[in-house]
């Protein structure tokens, strides 16, 4: 049965026979015994490998399910890398000389050889259960939130007791024996996705970042080899994951710890799929064992009160706190999405200050930062600080919508349950792909577009979704899912398979998503381009824009599944508001135009003054003569509410000069005080307006068109909100001195004279007031925030959301609990009994963001917080939506 795959027997000939070659690197021994007498067997691999105990360690675990022989597999292979590659390979060699690794290719020996040789989706250890039943389940046997099972038939079974199987005993007693081990990771399949451990209350922990920061590089060093790309998934509210796990069993010692699930399938095909899944690991691995040596004491600590002092439309500023050790150096890293990897590519700076300003940023949108310290001295890393999230402002002249589908416009709809369709909507999950069970299955997602307006100017559109479990795409790298626009008007029900599946799409957004780029715990994005966002603003006219999310429609021979899941953020498994698919719109409305004419003309000799003029040039006797003209911003409206988007002045000349001569004429933003000669002279410049017009172009053209730049638009705006005049002068100048060159600006008519053409749009610039009066209390084991509302004709709504770890400067910087006009919400998935920060911002229409009300919420008393959730133990209804008989939850 699948020959290709080691047996246990020869795993452990391999092992003997690698300690024997090579004795001053690999150790193996065994750390117990099985029900059937196998030894569990672990290989000890370091250099010196008789000190290995005194450095930092890895722990690998492999196929703790029995049918899961990847992680068997792979263990040898990576053992066989380390043994071919340790004496040249100068990272591993580093790697090896600093640190240990400790690896158990099967935890679970009998089931392992059960599943070989009898029954090859064996999962349990093979205990005699005393009533004609076998096996526990050892992934839910260890003593973290153990769960004492009843159905001892259930492939899940946990046991009678916490570590009442030989197995987890083994490694429980070298684990705790073991106080080097710093990282640990346990090798399952299937579901190409990273685990990192969990604590139960769905709150971040301050080991989250690292956890998230190692999974990403390593998938990192996947997507190198093959092009996929891994989950990462800590998994959250309302799910309570599984109970008695070996990660959290680690996690709780104080090891950073994550399940790996490898591949698809439990058995995949070796050649095509199994070597795969081997060679885009084994640079995973490496790097995992790089990471090791900064978990020791000598590393720097992690660095304290990482945060925002301050957010523009293009910068960032950033602070921590410094360090007494001035050697000491930090890294900042960059991302605009989430959960990437830390590495060369995004690392934006290295400093010895504690505060750094990103700069050249886009405005509207998101970005990631993660910070760590390093000793140059030995050069280990500290861990990273808590990761900070946030949005750039908006542009003066951008204005934003973040659409979220109502509960009854999104779900998904299956092709043999069309009397069920309508129950779809707004519960639980969206199911997308084909299953023999449900076949073709669709999602469905409506967003009203009835607050915008048709006459605006999409600038950038992005519809995010979350993928939230991929067990049920069983099969590698087959089926694209991809997004379609609808024609909204086309469509009568939207929860009509036939309507849907007949439904010809407008346009497919974006690139399709291959299988094996189906990432579970990580938002995906479509951004749209330039033709997308054209028929997104052509949708405002009906009101709605409709997507169907597809995936493929048929399934190879013998195949039962091969669906994708999406949270929809409503229902017992939905994840809430702050994991509902969203359609993110930063648009420009359009600017009304406003021509102003001069309220003053003046011609500036240094002996006199011409009013109701505009000349410039050169007198008689080669002095400068300087034009001087001034606009009123009176017709504009309320300064506070006026953005200027383009400003331009018109000019005419009568006249050009008769001459080959170089001769240039510059018109100047400037202050004056006085109109005289000598103030004019020497006029405070402000700001050059467009480019300076040559003698040869007033011959080519009589009209000129002056372009004002992002600065003088800014000072257009401060002379409005201070209520001065616009004065501009116009100067010539040559290379050498001219005589009697004089040109007439100041032509007859008004549609010829000269002109400040301002477009604007009205926009409120500043936040409203922050909420007032914010506290919290206690009610049903819930905290509960309340707050008062600023009263301001501009208030549209308050946004509420929480941060373990520091108050969050930024609304996008944590937790969504909340965004609307109430005065209170609950923090209905938080835990109680941890202490955090939650902030309260105000907004605007804009939206603008006001500054935050913020509160630390401190636990006083334990409270009782309800875990009355769905567990995996009792999971029928999400397991219905599979096929499971050869599928894992782990």
């Amino acid at each position: 049965m699948k020959k290709q795959y080691s047996t246990y027997q020869q795993t452990c000939e391999f092992l003997a026979n690698a300690m024997r070659e090579y004795p001053d690197l690999i150790q193996v021994n065994s750390i117990g015994e099985t029900w059937e007498k196998r030894p569990i067997m672990m290989a000890t691999i370091s250099n010196d490998v008789s000190n290995a105990g005194n450095k930092p360690a890895l722990l690998y675990t492999g196929s703790i399910h029995a049918r899961e022989w990847i992680g068997n597999e792979l263990a040898i292979k990576f053992i066989q890398y380390i043994i071919d590659n340790h004496q040249h390979h100068p990272m591993l060699s580093s790697a090896l000389n600093s640190s240990s690794l400790y690896i158990v290719p099967c935890l679970n020996p009998d089931g392992f050889e059960y599943s070989h040789t009898h029954f090859s989706f064996w999962r349990k250890n093979r205990r005699d259960n005393g009533d004609n039943t076998f096996g526990v389940d050892l992934n839910r046997n260890f003593g973290v939130r153990f769960k004492k099972g009843t159905d001892t038939s259930s492939a899940i079974y946990s046991g009678p007791a916490a570590f009442s199987e030989p197995e987890t005993q083994a490694i429980k007693v070298f684990v705790e024996t073991h106080p080097n081990i710093r990282v640990a990771l346990d090798y399952h399949s299937q579901g190409n996705v990273f685990f990192p451990a969990h604590k139960f209350n769905h709150e971040k922990e301050i080991e989250g970042t690292d956890l998230n920061v190692l999974c990403a590089n390593m998938n990192n060093e996947i997507r190198k080899v093959t092009g996929r790309e891994y989950g990462i998934h800590r998994g959250k509210p309302p799910f309570n994951l599984i109970h008695g796990s070996g990660r959290e069993y680690y996690y709780d010692r104080g090891i950073m710890s994550i399940v790996v699930e490898v591949g698809s399938r439990n058995i995949p095909d070796y050649l095509q799929y199994m070597a795969q899944s081997i060679d885009e690991n084994i640079p995973a691995l490496l790097l995992a064992f790089r990471t090791v040596r900064n978990y020791v004491k000598e590393a720097p600590a992690r660095i304290a009160n990482f945060n925002v002092t301050d957010i523009t439309a293009d910068s960032v500023s950033l602070s921590w706190d410094s360090l007494e050790n001035k050697a000491i150096y930090f890294e900042i890293f960059r991302s605009d999405t989430s959960k990437s990897a830390c590495s060369r590519e995004n690392l934006i700076a290295i400093t010895h200050s504690g505060e750094f300003t990103d700069i050249q940023l886009k405005s509207g949108q998101m970005y990631y930062y993660n910070l760590h310290a390093i000793d140059p001295s030995n050069m280990l890393n500290s861990p990273f600080s808590p990761e900070i999230r946030l949005k750039t402002k908006l542009a003066p002249d951008e204005f934003s919508r973040a659409l979220l589908p109502a509960k009854s416009d999104i779900g998904y709809l299956g092709e043999y349950s069309l009397d069920a369709n309508k129950k779809h909507f707004g519960r639980n999950s969206m199911f997308i792909g084909v299953s023999s069970k449900k076949g073709i299955c669709f999602g469905l997602i409506a967003f009203s577009l009835k607050n915008l307006s048709p006459e605006l100017t999409i600038k950038s559109a992005i519809f995010s979704l979350y993928p939230m479990n991929r067990v049920g795409a069983k099969i590698e790298t087959y089926g694209e899912w991809s997004i379609s626009i609808l024609d909204a008007n086309t469509l009568e029900d939207i929860s009509d398979f036939n309507q849907v599946q007949n439904a010809v799409p407008l346009l497919t957004l974006g690139q399709t998503i291959e299988s094996d780029h189906l990432r579970q715990g990580i938002w995906k994005e479509w951004r749209f381009n330039g033709v997308e966002r054209a028929l997104l603003q052509n949708q405002i006219t009906s009101g709605r824009i409709l997507f169907r999310i597809q995936g493929p429609n048929t399934l190879p021979l013998g195949q039962k599944s091969q669906l994708m899941q999406f949270d929809i953020g409503y229902g017992p498994f939905g994840g809430g508001v702050h994991y509902r698919p969203f359609l993110d719109i930063i648009y420009r409305a359009k600017p009304t135009e406003l021509r102003l004419t001069p309220v003053a003309l003046n011609t500036i000799s240094m002996h006199k003054i011409d009013e109701d003029c505009l000349s410039c040039g050169f007198d008689s006797e080669g002095g400068v003569v300087y034009g001087q003209m001034a606009f009123s911003l009176d017709q504009l409206p309320d300064p506070q509410e006026t953005v200027i988007t383009d400003a331009y002045l018109v000019m005419q000349n009568k006249n050009s000069i008769n001459t080959n001569k170089d001769i240039r004429f510059t018109i100047e933003l400037a202050e004056l005080k006085d109109l005289d000669y000598v103030s004019v002279k020497n006029r405070q410049k402000i700001e050059f307006i467009g480019y300076e017009i040559s003698n040869t172009q007033l011959k080519k053209s009589a009209q000129h068109h002056l372009i004002f730049d992002s600065y003088c638009r800014q000072d257009l705006e401060r002379l409005h909100s201070e209520e001065k005049p616009v004065y501009f002068i116009i100067r010539p100048t040559a290379i050498s001195q001219e005589r009697d060159a004089i040109i007439d600006w100041s032509c007859n008519g008004k549609n010829n004279e000269p002109s400040l053409m301002i477009n604007y749009v009205t926009r409120r610039k500043n936040a409203v007031s922050s909420p007032t009066n914010l506290t919290l209390t206690i009610e049903n084991s819930l905290v509960k925030l309340s707050w008062d509302n600023p009263e301001d004709k501009d208030f549209i709504g308050c946004y509420v959301v929480r941060n373990c770890f520091h108050p969050p400067m930024s609304p996008f910087d944590g937790v969504k609990l909340y965004a609307g006009k109430d005065q209170y919400t609950y923090d209905k998935y938080g835990n109680a009994n941890i202490a955090k920060y939650y902030s309260v911002f105000s907004y605007d229409v804009v939206p603008n963001y006001s500054k935050p009300a913020s509160i630390c919420y401190n636990v006083t008393d334990t409270l009782v917080v309800n875990e009355d959730f769905t567990d995996f133990d009792h999971f029928d209804e999400m397991l219905s939506e599979y096929e499971n008989d050869d599928g894992d939850i782990e």
